[in-house]
């Protein structure tokens, strides 16, 4: 079974892009507990000591991730990347709230690497979730609300095999019906780079990922390196 691919269009144009991919079933999601929360905080105090007064406009990873939001035509500035995102809030306000579990494991992971982490509820999606340019026919909804709206032609998105998008502008933002919540049990878990030592950062971040997922949430793992070589996670 197909879980997670890149369409050939996108690894044409794209050819250095690496993503790590876990399919996560069984677990717990809920409030995260005191020693992650614990984990999580000073986790945040370790990349605000590191970044100091580097433009994350500097930070290699984010950098790659701008170029590849303007090699489709979106200004990287007025739609940040998820980690570029994460890490703007943290260095303005100085910290990032909780939000649940699964969520706060795969934020605390993205702003350690500067990477986009995104964690999908399943119960949403039918098949394969597939990265590509969209067509413009594609369905989504903006988290926190329930309006349909449709991706501009050309833009990266990811949709599952019903055209529902789950990430619009490639990981600028999640949909509202993919997001993980209390009720999550099986959820597709997703890390992605571009820079020149993507592959080494992904295999790391993966690593962690589910070092923290089997601790904290239970369940049972399945993940998966794709590049242009090997485009699609098959469970």
């Amino acid at each position: 079974m197909h879980i997670f691919q890149y369409d050939a269009q996108i690894l044409a144009r794209y050819p250095q892009i690496v993503g790590g991919a876990i399919l996560a079933q069984d677990v717990t999601n809920g409030p995260t507990p005191a020693d992650l929360q614990a984990l999580y905080q000073a986790e945040q105090q370790l990349v605000l000591q590191r970044i100091g007064s580097t433009p994350l406009s500097q930070i290699e990873s984010l950098a790659a991730w701008r170029r590849a939001f303007r090699g489709f035509g979106v200004d990287p500035t007025q739609y940040r990347s998820a980690a570029e995102a994460l890490l703007r809030r943290l260095t303005k306000k100085g910290d990032i709230p909780s939000i649940n579990l699964l969520v706060d494991i795969g934020n605390l992971v993205s702003i350690r690497y500067g990477l986009p982490v995104a964690v999908f509820e399943r119960r949403a999606l039918q098949g394969a979730v597939t990265v590509h340019f969209a067509d413009g026919s594609e369905r989504y909804s903006e988290l926190g609300e329930s309006d349909e709206d449709h991706p501009e032609p050309g833009e990266v998105v990811f949709s599952d095999e019903t055209k529902l998008v789950v990430a619009r502008r490639w990981c600028w933002r999640q949909s509202e019906p993919s997001a993980a919540g209390a009720q999550t049990r099986e959820c597709l878990i997703t890390i992605e780079a571009h820079h020149a030592t993507g592959r080494q950062d992904i295999e790391a971040a993966l690593h962690d990922l589910l070092a923290l997922l089997k601790e904290y949430a239970g369940g049972t793992y399945t993940s998966a390196i794709l590049d242009a070589q090997h485009p699609a996670f098959i469970c």
